[in-house]
């Protein structure tokens, strides 16, 4: 434990910045791995996704929680992924399911 004020100080503010970036990071990883995981079901609101992965990315990059060379490097892996998404098509059911939906 620090006995210097300075640094006790310091300490305080390292765990104050360190909880919030925390968030900021975690919802930022959560959006990825939702992507990810988007991609791996070939589910139609994938983009959807993708977009706001990339919107969390941002953020955390523009507050300096993440480097902004890690953000881009991610955005990039997700937007190459993007390109060359297919989704898969609906099955009958879903697409009975989507149109009585729709027309309620």
């Amino acid at each position: 434990m620090a006995n210097i004020q300075s640094q006790i100080k310091r300490n305080r503010q390292n765990e104050k910045r360190r909880l919030h970036n925390r968030t900021a990071r975690g919802a930022a990883r959560t959006a990825v791995n939702q992507a990810r995981t988007a991609f791996k079901q070939g589910l139609p609101e994938t983009k959807e996704a993708v977009l706001k992965a990339i919107r969390l990315l941002d953020k955390a990059a523009e507050k300096g929680v993440i480097h902004k060379n890690n953000a881009a490097r991610r955005k990039g892996r997700l937007m190459k992924k993007l390109a060359t998404f297919v989704p898969t098509e609906q099955t009958v059911d879903d697409k009975k399911k989507a149109s009585k939906k729709s027309a309620k």
